[in-house]
């Protein structure tokens, strides 16, 4: 079942825009011999700009301790540390009081959060969410909406929901940008417009929008945003949570420790602490100035290679693999609101026959493909994606072929960015079509979990 050739394909628009650490890895295949590999989790884990990689390595050198330090060196860092925090502030459009906090990732981003919020604050989230943003709340304190079959729909299920919440209690939505399943964007204004007319707060999940389109805190009026630095081509261990100041400096530190605190001293009754009023009141310890450098770098290289042509670059290759799978009639790409959702670059689908870890080991094994296959941590959206209950094992990692009829409780999930070649795109979706079409070269079993080629 050949997949008919798609054209412009040596379009000098599709060149990678912003070369990526990595493009000349060689692996090998099970079947012999080695190939490029096409790193197709892009939506986990992005690899390093190059540029990125150039500017934590100038900085090395100079290294020191952050704030306090006396040194020249301590001196370099602290102000690389302090203009790195502008640097990501400007490029998320924050508000001139805005905080801009870092932390380890997204994850760590959204529980800083829900240890900021007033107490007796009720949380909305919907449950299409990933489990960093689902699963902080106190359940006693969280209003979880249902699915929404539109993005109309979703700004009405809010409204409804917030209609009958009381003024007086603080309120907080938490939503994500971009789905880290279907890839599909949320419309974000919309339901900050709602929210704030109800008088809550909203809380934005950016892992998946920041890397892929240009967001801008002031524009879409949102009151928090954390993202991660490893999903921005800066994976060095570094995350942020930007937003309003009044919640963060009314709570109690996030970690307790040195540069958290302003002042210790020792009394009859123990220890009084006054705490910090800015940022630092939640970044105890010794700071990643080499994980926050690394982030200011990715910003500047994104905002220099123009965030509406790389939007345009990236639609044109989503529409080259979503017109490559749906030449498979056996792939069902997934989606909540219909193919013609506007999405950014991430595709999760499932293939009839073929559980999707058998797939997703196949691609890499026999033809130098990473994909990702699973649930993606956000449990709920998929099997509401898939009609499976709640009680339906998901059978991840199984080789086996599904029986007639059976659908798999996982699927697999490409995803890419700017540093992918358009080759890369191609190979993915030749390589599907072989393995339906042909089926594995290679036995497969299961290993810890995983599904892996018989050695």
């Amino acid at each position: 079942m050949p997949v008919p050739p798609i054209p412009l394909a040596t379009d000098p628009a599709l060149e990678a825009p912003l070369p990526v650490m990595g493009g000349e890895v060689l692996v090998p295949l099970v079947t012999g011999g080695e190939v490029p590999y096409a790193g197709l989790d892009h939506a986990a884990s992005t690899p390093a700009l190059r540029r990125v990689w150039d500017d934590v390595a100038a900085y090395i050198p100079y290294y020191g301790s952050v704030h306090r330090g006396a040194g020249h060196l301590s001196q370099l860092s602290t102000d690389l540390f302090e203009r790195s925090r502008s640097t990501i502030g400007e490029f998320l459009g924050c508000r001139a009081d805005d905080q801009v906090v870092f932390t380890r990732s997204t994850t760590d981003s959204l529980n800083l959060m829900a240890s900021a919020v007033p107490p007796g604050t009720r949380v909305f989230l919907f449950e299409t969410e990933h489990h960093a943003a689902l699963l902080p709340w106190p359940e006693a304190a969280t209003t979880l909406l249902p699915a929404p079959g539109s993005r109309f729909d979703a700004v009405e299920i809010l409204a409804e929901a917030l209609a009958g919440h009381d003024p007086l209690t603080p309120a907080l939505v938490c939503v994500t940008g971009a789905s880290n399943v279907t890839g599909e964007i949320w419309p974000v204004a919309e339901l900050t417009e709602v929210a704030h007319a109800a008088g809550a707060r909203v809380l934005l999940d950016a892992a998946q929008l920041v890397p892929h389109r240009r967001v801008d805190m002031r524009e879409l009026d949102v009151d928090y945003l954390a993202y991660s630095g490893h999903k921005m081509y800066a994976p060095f261990g570094a995350g942020v949570l930007a937003g309003r100041p009044d919640w963060l400096r009314q709570a109690a530190p996030y970690l307790a420790g040195g540069g958290a605190s302003r002042r210790v001293t020792r009394s009859d009754d123990g220890l009084a602490v006054e705490w910090q009023q800015d940022s630092a009141r939640h970044e105890a310890g010794s700071p990643n100035v080499v994980g926050v450098h690394a982030m200011a770098s990715a910003c500047r290289a994104l905002s220099e290679a123009g965030p509406e042509a790389l939007a345009v670059r990236e639609e044109a290759l989503l529409r080259r693999t979503l017109r490559g799978l749906a030449a498979i009639p056996q792939v069902e790409v997934l989606s909540l609101w219909g193919p013609r959702s506007e999405r950014v670059g991430v595709v999760s689908f499932v293939v009839d026959g073929w559980n999707s870890s058998h797939l997703a080991a196949a691609l890499s094994a026999e033809h130098g493909i990473g994909v990702r296959d699973g649930m993606f941590c956000a449990h709920p959206l998929v099997r509401l994606l898939l009609g499976s209950s709640a009680d339906q094992p998901d059978r991840c990692g199984a080789p086996e072929p599904l029986a007639p009829g059976e659908r798999p409780v996982n699927a697999v999930r490409m995803s890419f960015g700017v540093g992918t070649p358009v080759e890369h795109v191609d190979r993915f979706v030749a390589a599907v079509a072989t393995l339906v079409r042909d089926g594995a070269r290679w036995r497969y079993r299961v290993e810890e979990g995983r599904c892996v080629p018989v050695r």
